[in-house]
C-alpha cells in the first residue's frame, strides 16, 4: 500500500480520509458525509485493499455507485491503490456488453465496483457471488436513491453476509437513507466533514438574470470568445436541450461536446476521455449523466438551467474547486426558474453574487 500511495503521489490526507480510514481499519461500520471532491474514494479504497486477501479467489469487497462514469473512476483509483497487492478490481455497469463482464468475473474479482442495476442483473443470472463479501460500500447513496435504485440497494445488501462491514457515503441523508442505515449498518460511526449543504469555500459563485429567449446570447457573453475557455462543465436539464445547446455553440465556433443518457456508452466514453485531456474544453451534460464525473481540471461550472433543489445545486457546484483548487460557478436564472433559485439563495445566503449582463445595458441595444 505504501508503494501504491507513493506512485499516486499521495501526501497529506484530506479531512474525510483522516477521519474515516482509522474507523474502517478498525472494522467499524461508518456513515460519511462530505463535500463532493473530498477524496472519499481513497478513504474507503485504502481500507478495502488492506482487507482483501489476493490469495483467495472470492469477491471480498463490493462498492455500489450511482453511474457508470463513477464506476469507472472508482475502479481506476482502487486499481491504482491495489497496484502492488495482487488484488483484482472489476467494474460492472450497464451500457457495456454483459459477456465482457462475464469473462472478467470468471477470472476472479476480489473487488467489484458496480451500478445497482447491472449488479442485480448479474445476481439474477448467477454470474456474481457476493456470499463472501467482507466489506460493502454505498457511495453517493442519495444519488442512487434519486436515480431510482432504492430497492436495488436493499436487495444487493441482502445477498451479502450479515457479518460484513458496511460504509455509506452520502452528501445528504433523506428519510430512506436513514432507514437503510438503521436496518443494514451495525452501530455505525457518523463522520461529517462540513455542513450537509455547505458550499466549497474556494468556489466563487455568480448569477445572471436573463430572459429565457436570451439564454444562448447570455451563455456566449459568459463564455467569451471561442478558444479562450478553460475546462468548463455546463449543466442543462434535458437531453434535447443538451443536444440543441451543443449544436448552437458549435455553430458559433466553440469546441464543445455533450453527454447524456441517450448516447451509446462507447460514445460517452470517447467524449469523457477527450474532455479529461482538454479536447473539447466545454462539456454540456444532464444531471444524471454528470453524476459521479471526476475531472480534477474543471475550472468552471455553468448552470444553463437552474437545478430544482439546493442539494442538486451543491452537487453540481462541487464539480469545481475539487481538492482545494479554486473554481467558479455561474448560474443563468430565467423567468421560469426564479422560484427555485430563490430557495437556493435563501439556503446559501450571500455566497452567490449577482452580476449584470451587458446585453441588457443601454449601449447593447443601441
Amino acid at each position: 500500500m505504501h508503494l501504491a500511495l507513493q506512485d499516486m503521489e499521495y501526501k497529506d490526507p484530506t479531512p474525510i480520509q483522516k477521519e474515516t480510514i482509522p474507523i474502517l481499519q478498525a472494522g467499524r461500520d461508518l456513515v460519511g458525509q462530505a463535500q463532493t471532491g473530498s477524496g472519499k474514494t481513497a478513504a474507503f479504497g485504502i481500507p478495502i485493499i488492506e482487507r482483501v486477501d489476493p490469495g483467495l479467489r472470492d469477491t471480498q469487497a463490493l462498492v455500489l455507485v450511482p453511474t457508470r462514469e463513477l464506476a469507472l473512476q472508482v475502479t481506476g483509483e482502487i486499481t491504482r491503490l491495489a497496484a502492488h497487492s495482487g488484488a483484482r478490481v472489476v467494474a460492472i455497469y450497464g451500457g457495456e456488453p454483459i459477456v465482457k463482464q462475464f469473462k472478467a468475473l470468471d477470472k476472479g474479482a476480489h473487488v467489484i465496483v458496480g451500478t445497482p442495476g447491472r449488479v442485480i442483473d448479474h445476481l439474477g443470472r448467477e454470474t456474481m457471488d457476493l456470499s463472501r463479501v467482507r466489506i460493502a460500500i454505498l457511495d453517493e447513496a442519495d444519488e442512487m436513491l434519486d436515480i431510482g435504485f432504492a430497492q436495488d440497494m436493499v436487495k444487493i445488501l441482502r445477498r451479502t453476509p450479515r457479518k460484513r462491514q458496511t460504509a455509506l457515503f452520502s452528501a445528504t441523508i433523506p428519510t430512506f437513507i436513514r432507514r437503510l442505515i438503521y436496518y443494514h449498518l451495525k452501530e455505525p460511526v457518523w463522520v461529517r466533514i462540513g455542513e450537509e449543504i455547505e458550499m466549497v469555500p474556494e468556489t466563487r459563485q455568480f448569477y445572471y438574470e436573463v430572459a429565457e429567449r436570451d439564454k444562448l446570447q447570455a451563455m456566449v457573453e459568459v463564455l467569451g470568445k471561442p478558444g479562450t475557455q478553460s475546462q468548463t462543465l455546463i449543466f442543462s436539464r434535458m437531453q434535447v436541450r443538451v443536444d440543441r445547446l451543443v449544436r448552437e455553440l458549435q455553430r458559433l465556433g466553440y469546441d464543445v461536446r455533450g453527454i447524456h443518457g441517450g448516447m451509446r456508452q462507447k460514445e460517452r466514453d470517447t467524449v469523457m476521455q477527450g474532455f479529461r485531456k482538454g479536447r473539447p474544453n466545454l462539456l454540456v451534460a444532464t444531471n444524471v449523466a454528470a453524476r459521479g464525473l471526476d475531472i480534477p481540471a474543471i475550472d468552471c461550472v455553468i448552470n444553463f438551467d437552474v437545478p430544482e433543489k439546493v442539494e442538486e445545486y451543491v452537487h453540481r457546484i462541487g464539480r469545481t474547486s475539487r481538492m482545494g483548487r479554486p473554481g467558479t460557478a455561474i448560474t443563468l436564472v430565467s423567468e421560469w426558474n426564479i422560484e427555485a433559485f430563490d430557495a437556493i439563495k435563501e439556503r446559501l445566503g450571500d455566497a452567490i453574487e449577482e452580476r449584470p449582463l451587458s446585453l441588457y445595458q443601454p449601449s447593447a441595444r443601441s
